[in-house]
């Protein structure tokens, strides 16, 4: 798998998309206001539906069923479990807190400083799904292992995803709409988990895997494609009047999103090299902590708060940072693979 050009690209693909939903927004209001009309339960039913466009192909390609194999060589499973879910979000906190509430206490409102803390603990609690098979694969992970690891951490936000966002959103001082966080986990992961299992059991049980993979799955890709530009033109539409006010912060917010990536990139890969694991498993158990499940978030972020724009612009920022860090952290990744022993961990056709 090699990146492709719409993943190598994608900051220059979020700019352009801001630039369109500004002038969308700001020339044809219309528009948007139009399209916010259609809500139920707090969820923007447009939006949803081009999430679930994004989502839906990505949960294709992840097999499920190879948790079996959880039980070979569990350590660097081990060590992903641990930075996803008891580090990351919690690091992930205290720096957006350090930076919006401290540092950049003078230059961001507080009202934003507190959207913008929001939108960071989205991002902390949704460790990356999709593409981390790309990063996997520029730095020669082993594919089977980075299987299990994204399928089981994928379950593992099924039951984590919520408590983790609601303690934290608690410990920042806001309340927290239970109900609508459990409808934005059932709406944007379960339903379409569900439905693209279904969809893979049913095409490899009657094409077979081969043209499952080959021919089924590549039909998707220009989907996700048009869901995410689609989506971020609507979000920035929408959000018109804070970004021409604060053009600055998108900056502000970028800074905190970048050291956190790094930071958890170099704890799970300094912790896989102390584990004295294989390049091929250290790699993946990096990119996949440093990366974040940004469909997801900017999801929750609209479901959640839909009357805070700062919170799904946090989200967005964490989209366009998202490849030129992870493309330089893949480089880091290569050229230190002389510290880490080499040698197979779980068979190709696990």
């Amino acid at each position: 798998m090699k990146i492709s050009f719409f993943e190598k690209y994608l900051t220059l693909f979020v700019l352009i998309c801001m630039g369109i939903g500004l002038l969308v927004g700001y020339y044809l209001d219309f528009i948007p206001a139009f399209l916010n009309q259609f809500e139920v339960a707090s969820v923007n039913i447009p939006i949803g539906l081009l999430i679930w466009l994004m989502i839906y192909p990505m949960m294709l390609k992840v097999d499920f069923t190879s948790v079996k194999h959880v039980g070979k060589k569990p350590k660097g499973l081990y060590l992903t479990w641990v930075v996803n879910w008891l580090i990351k979000p919690f690091t992930m906190f205290g720096i957006a807190y350090l930076f919006f509430y401290v540092i950049f206490k003078n230059i961001i409102p507080i009202h934003l400083q507190q959207d913008y803390l929001r939108g960071a603990v989205l991002l902390g609690a949704a460790p990356c799904t999709a593409m981390v098979f790309v990063w996997s694969s520029l730095t020669r992970g082993n594919p089977a292992y980075t299987l299990v690891q994204v399928a089981t951490n994928d379950l593992i936000i099924l039951i984590l995803f919520v408590p983790i966002v609601g303690l934290l959103l608690g410990i920042g001082g806001f309340s927290v709409p239970w109900a609508t966080l459990f409808l934005s986990v059932f709406l944007f992961v379960v339903v379409p988990l569900v439905a693209a299992s279904l969809t893979r059991y049913y095409m490899i049980k009657h094409k077979g895997l081969d043209y499952f993979t080959t021919k089924f799955i590549p039909k998707f890709s220009y989907v996700t494609i048009s869901g995410l530009l689609l989506t971020l033109i609507l979000i920035f539409s929408l959000q018109v009047d804070l970004i021409l006010e604060n053009p600055l912060h998108i900056l502000l917010i970028s800074i905190p999103l970048i050291i956190q990536t790094f930071l958890i990139f170099f704890i799970a890969y300094g912790g896989a090299k102390l584990l004295k694991l294989n390049h091929e498993v250290a790699a993946p158990a990096g990119m996949i902590g440093a990366s974040n499940f940004f469909e997801l978030a900017v999801a929750v972020a609209v479901a959640l708060f839909p009357l805070n724009p700062g919170v799904a612009l946090a989200t967005i920022v964490g989209v366009l940072v998202e490849v030129p860090v992870m493309l330089i952290l893949v480089k880091i990744a290569n050229k230190t693979k002389h510290w880490f022993k080499e040698g197979e961990v779980i068979n190709e056709k696990a």
